[in-house]
C-alpha cells in the first residue's frame, strides 16, 4: 500500500502539470471554455454517483433484506439530491435531460421524489433586462413599440427560455417566450459531447435504460428546440387541427412577434397542475385524465406527430373542463414506416399473445433474433406499463406507477434477463418517456377508465367508449362536412 502510495505522488504530479499546460491553450477559447466547465460539473456527478453505486454493491452482499431495502432507499435518496443540485441550474440539454431523467420520481422513495421533483420546477430566470434586450434585437424595434405592455417579471422559466406576459398594440394578451443569451452555446457544448451525456445518463442505476438510445433521441430533438421558429411551425400545426374542438385547445402563435429566440402566443388562463390537484373535485380530475390520455394517443395514433414532454408545467384546466396543451418544442414525428414496426407488437400484446409478442419484438428491432428468452418472460415484462390496456377497467395510482416503474428498472429481478436483452431503438424512445410520464400524471390524478376501449379508438378506429369519446366523434363529423362543403364551393 505505502509503494502504490509514494508511486501516485508523482503520477498524480505529472498529470496535474500536464492537464495544467493543456487546459491553458483549451481555455482559450471561450466555447471550449464552456464546454469544459459543463462537461466537468457532468463528470463529477458521474464519478460521484458511480463510487456510491459501488459502494452500495459492497455493502450489500453480507446484509439481509431489511438492511439491503435500508441501504437501497438512502442511495436513492442521495442520488436525487445530488443529480437535482448539481443539473437544476445547469440550463439547456443537460437540464433538459435532467427533466427525462426525473420522471423516475414514482418509482422512488418520499424524499427522493421531492428532491427530484426541483428538476420540474421553474429555474432562476434571467434579468429583466437581458430579456428585454433579446427582444429588441430579434425583432428590431424598441420594446414600448412593440407592445403596450410588458411584464418584466416572467411568470415560467425553463430549460431554454422564459415566458413574460405581454400586451399587443391592439390589444390583445399575449404570452412571450424569451431564449436566454448564450443558452445556444451550451447546447451546443452539450449535444458535441454525447460521451459526458451518455455517461451521465448510465450512472444512475438505471441499468435497464438504453443510455444511448435517450442521449441520441434526446440529441436530435434538442437541436430543434433552438430555432423558435420551428415550435412555432409545430404549434400552429397542432393549433390548427384542434381548432374548435370540444375539450382541447392548443393557442394561437402570434407570427409577427415570433423569430429564432421569441416566441409570442396568444395569452391562456387557467389553473395550473398544482392547483387543479388542489382544487379540483374528484369528476374534474377524472375528465382530466381522459382529456389527457385522448390528446396523447390521438397525436401518436391518428395525427402520427405528438409532444413529447408530458410536463405537469405543460397544461392549463379551465372550468368548463377542457385543457390547453403548452410548449412544443420537443415533438416527434414519426418517419414512414415507425409506427407500423410497433404496431404489431402492440397488438400482440394487448392480446396477451406472448410468441407474438416477442416474434414482432425482434421483428422491430428491439431484440436480437437468438435471444434465447423464453416468450412468457417477454410478455410478462414488457407488458408491465400496459397493464392499464389489458383490463376493461382500471385506476391509474401513484403507487401503481411507482412499482411498475419499479419492476421495469430491476436489473436483478425475475425480469434481469429480459431487461439486460432488450435494446430499445432510438426512434421509440420519446414515445417511451410520453407512456412513463403520461401514466405518472394519471397516477397522481387518480384517473380511472375504460382505457383499453379509448385506446382503440384511436389505434383500430372503433366506436365512442366515453362521452368524450361521442363529442369527438361529432366533432370529426362536423369538421369533415365543413371541408366538405368548403372544397365543393360552399355546396
Amino acid at each position: 500500500m505505502a509503494l502504490r502510495k509514494t508511486m501516485a505522488v508523482p503520477l498524480v504530479a505529472a498529470a496535474t502539470a500536464v492537464g495544467a499546460a493543456g487546459a491553458a491553450a483549451f481555455l482559450s477559447d471561450a466555447d471550449r471554455r464552456l464546454h469544459l466547465t459543463r462537461s466537468a460539473r457532468v463528470w463529477r456527478l458521474t464519478a460521484r454517483r458511480g463510487l456510491s453505486w459501488g459502494m452500495l454493491k459492497v455493502r450489500r452482499r453480507g446484509a439481509g433484506d431489511e438492511e439491503r431495502a435500508r441501504l437501497e432507499e438512502r442511495f436513492a435518496i442521495r442520488t436525487a439530491e445530488d443529480v437535482a443540485r448539481e443539473l437544476g441550474n445547469m440550463k439547456g440539454v443537460i437540464m433538459k435531460a435532467g427533466q427525462m431523467i426525473s420522471f423516475i420520481a414514482d418509482g422512488l422513495p418520499p424524499d427522493a421524489k421531492a428532491a427530484l421533483a426541483t428538476l420540474q420546477a421553474d429555474v432562476e430566470p434571467m434579468a429583466p433586462s437581458l430579456a428585454e434586450k433579446v427582444v429588441e434585437d430579434e425583432l428590431g424595434e424598441r420594446l414600448s413599440r412593440l407592445f403596450l405592455d410588458w411584464d418584466p417579471t416572467p411568470v415560467a422559466a425553463a430549460s431554454i427560455g422564459q415566458v413574460h406576459r405581454a400586451v399587443m398594440p391592439d390589444g390583445r394578451l399575449v404570452a412571450v417566450k424569451v431564449q436566454y443569451p448564450g443558452v445556444d452555446r451550451a447546447i451546443r457544448s452539450d449535444l458535441d459531447n454525447a460521451e459526458v451525456l451518455y455517461r451521465m445518463f448510465s450512472s444512475f442505476a438505471l441499468k435497464s435504460l438504453d443510455a444511448r438510445a435517450v442521449v441520441d433521441e434526446l440529441r436530435a430533438r434538442m437541436g430543434d428546440e433552438l430555432d423558435y421558429r420551428l415550435e412555432a411551425r409545430c404549434q400552429a400545426e397542432f393549433a390548427a387541427r384542434y381548432r374548435g374542438h370540444p375539450f382541447i385547445h392548443v393557442p394561437d402563435v402570434v407570427p409577427e412577434r415570433s423569430t429564432r429566440r421569441v416566441l409570442t402566443s396568444e395569452w391562456v388562463d387557467g389553473r395550473r397542475w398544482d392547483e387543479f390537484l388542489a382544487t379540483s373535485s374528484l369528476g374534474e380530475r377524472q375528465r382530466a385524465g381522459e382529456v389527457l390520455f385522448r390528446f396523447a394517443q390521438g397525436s401518436v395514433h391518428r395525427h402520427r406527430v405528438f409532444n413529447g414532454d408530458p410536463h405537469p408545467g405543460n397544461y392549463r384546466f379551465h372550468s368548463d373542463g377542457s385543457v390547453t396543451f403548452l410548449d412544443f418544442g420537443l415533438v416527434k414525428r414519426w418517419r414512414p414506416g415507425e409506427l407500423e414496426q410497433l404496431t404489431p407488437v402492440l397488438d400482440a400484446l394487448l392480446e396477451g399473445d406472448a410468441e407474438g409478442t416477442t416474434h414482432n419484438l425482434v421483428g422491430a428491432g428491439f431484440l436480437a433474433a437468438d435471444h434465447g428468452l423464453d416468450p412468457a418472460d417477454v410478455w410478462r415484462y414488457v407488458s408491465g406499463p400496459y397493464e392499464p390496456y389489458l383490463h376493461e377497467e382500471f385506476t391509474f395510482t401513484r403507487e401503481w406507477t411507482g412499482q411498475a416503474l419499479a419492476r421495469a428498472l430491476d436489473v436483478s429481478g425475475p425480469s434481469g434477463d429480459v431487461v439486460r436483452s432488450l435494446d430499445m431503438p432510438s426512434s421509440f424512445v420519446i414515445l417511451d418517456r410520453v407512456v412513463w410520464g403520461v401514466s405518472a400524471l394519471l397516477g397522481r390524478l387518480e384517473a380511472r377508465a375504460r382505457w383499453r376501449a379509448i385506446l382503440a379508438e384511436y389505434r383500430k378506429g372503433a366506436p365512442p367508449a366515453t362521452p368524450l369519446g361521442e363529442e369527438v366523434a361529432r366533432w370529426l363529423e362536423a369538421r369533415a362536412a365543413g371541408e366538405g362543403a368548403t372544397a365543393g364551393g360552399g355546396r
